[in-house]
């Protein structure tokens, strides 16, 4: 008996720590059922609208944007564009004839699910952090099933749709085992040496890219290697500064694709704390230097990285002393290989590589 021509919407976007999960569903959903048909809905304009399809996947974009905390032009359109693409989303539906929608917050997810909703097709909701995006709150109420990465969600959902499954990341980066020789040869890094990797977030940190562009001397002077990811904004500028360094020592880029062989590559991670960083951290298990954006809703990410620094899986940097103390601390935990095997272990043992399947059983689940 030939297998159900399932299909499926998968909404959302804005950062990478919003299209990650989502891609990474997606691909789990295609790995158990190589056939079924999935459909990506994004906001125009967003970043989304690029990795979605590098993924090889479809998107269409709604004409969508979030509400700004001053008056702009943008706010003075909202009301136009919610409508408009509530409408754009009953329409997406009514062509695709989805059996499920799945949204991972960010602007599009809002009117696609709404949509969705009131059309009765099942829908879930994935929340990353330990702080419910507003998208997600107002959808919770709405949809069949919310699935969280903290135990701690009860606040913001009603606890009878609440399943705790983890973040779902990319598969390849549950698989580094034997890719760092790879690894170095793709970056046209020395092997030899120590490797810091540097990671702000899919569009970058301001701090982490101010402090280790301060510090490019005296990683080069004691012998490490840096693979460090800007962000578009500040790569002119990385740009500029490693070009007075060997190039098989000091790298910048605006955006790394292979994050399973920067990952490899690593001996040291610097990160913000995001949710989808620190769950690949875990799966990753690596020694990790955690610099909380201070710029987020509820201070989550200070939040986030308490929850690995308390099981002492994790080092924590403030943001506000990042400038004078972060490669100091680095260099630290560099020469320390005790510390660094510890912080291995203890994060490792955070980690929930299970978490995109256990996403899709419970789409499925919706399902039948």
């Amino acid at each position: 008996m030939p297998e159900k021509n399932y299909r499926f919407i998968i909404s959302g976007g804005g950062t990478g720590g919003h299209i990650y999960p989502a891609v990474a569903i997606a691909n789990e959903i295609k790995r158990l059922h190589p056939s079924a048909e999935i459909l990506f809905v994004g906001a125009m304009g967003r970043m989304e609208m690029t990795r979605v399809p590098e993924a090889g996947y479809k998107i269409i974009g709604l004409w969508i944007s979030g509400l700004q905390r001053r008056l702009t032009m943008d706010n003075l359109s909202f009301p136009l564009k919610v409508i408009s693409s509530v409408r754009k989303s009953y329409k997406i539906i009514k062509d695709f004839k989805p059996d499920a929608v799945v949204g991972v917050g960010g602007y599009a997810s809002g009117p696609l699910l709404y949509a969705a909703t009131k059309m009765g097709i099942p829908s879930l909701i994935q929340e990353q952090n330990s702080h419910a995006g507003i998208t997600n709150k107002l959808l919770a109420s709405k949809v069949d099933k919310v699935c969280v990465a903290y135990d701690s969600m009860y606040k913001y959902f009603p606890s009878a749709k609440i399943v705790l499954t983890g973040n779902p990341v990319r598969r390849d980066i549950t698989e580094l085992d034997g890719k760092r020789t790879e690894a170095m040869q793709f970056f046209g890094l020395n092997p030899d040496r120590l490797t810091f990797l540097v990671i702000g977030g899919s569009l970058g940190a301001r701090t982490l890219n101010q402090s280790t562009e301060l510090a490019l001397q005296k990683i080069q002077e004691a012998g490490y290697n840096l693979l460090w990811q800007t962000g578009k904004t500040f790569f002119p500028t990385a740009e500029t500064a490693v070009s007075a360094y060997p190039a098989d020592q000091i790298k910048a880029s605006d955006f790394i694709k292979r994050m399973d062989l920067a990952y490899a590559a690593a001996d040291v991670v610097v990160s913000r704390a995001g949710a989808l960083s620190i769950s690949e951290l875990c799966l990753a298990k690596k020694p990790s230097i955690l610099v909380p954006s201070p710029n987020v809703a509820e201070d989550h990410q200070t939040k986030n990285a308490m929850a690995l620094v308390q099981k002492d899986a994790a080092v924590l940097v403030k943001d506000g002393e990042a400038p004078q103390k972060l490669w100091d601390v680095a260099f630290d935990l560099a020469q320390d290989l005790a510390r660094q095997q510890t912080l291995r272990e203890n994060i490792g043992r955070l980690a929930k590589p299970q978490a995109a399947e256990a996403i899709v059983q419970e789409l499925f689940k919706l399902i039948r």
